[in-house]
């Protein structure tokens, strides 16, 4: 099981992505919890996740972030998967950053 937590602004737009995600991971025969939060709930919600993935708008957070994460992967999600909603590329990105691929 790979638990992977996606945060943005709001946790809106990103939860698109999530759903295609979920979508790529079922069809690989990929066991994962995906989720998105609001930046203001990442600290609380890395706990029971394997990585962070940041939305492109909130890449700017990315070093306050990795100091949220206690050592655990964080990463900012391609630009054009993000922007195409490619969900299929977004959770090889998070496969590949945990050693998974």
């Amino acid at each position: 099981m790979v638990k992977i937590l996606l945060v943005c602004s709001a946790g809106m737009s990103t939860s698109f992505i999530v759903n295609k995600m979920k979508e790529s991971a079922t069809a690989k025969g990929i066991e994962a919890e995906i989720w998105a939060v609001a930046d203001a709930e990442a600290a609380e919600n890395i706990k029971k996740a394997d990585i962070m993935m940041l939305g492109p708008q909130v890449r700017f957070l990315e070093s306050k972030m990795k100091g949220v994460a206690g050592g655990k992967p964080v990463a900012v999600i391609d630009m054009v998967a993000y922007g195409s909603m490619n969900g299929e590329k977004v959770l090889e990105q998070a496969l590949k950053l945990l050693g998974k691929e």
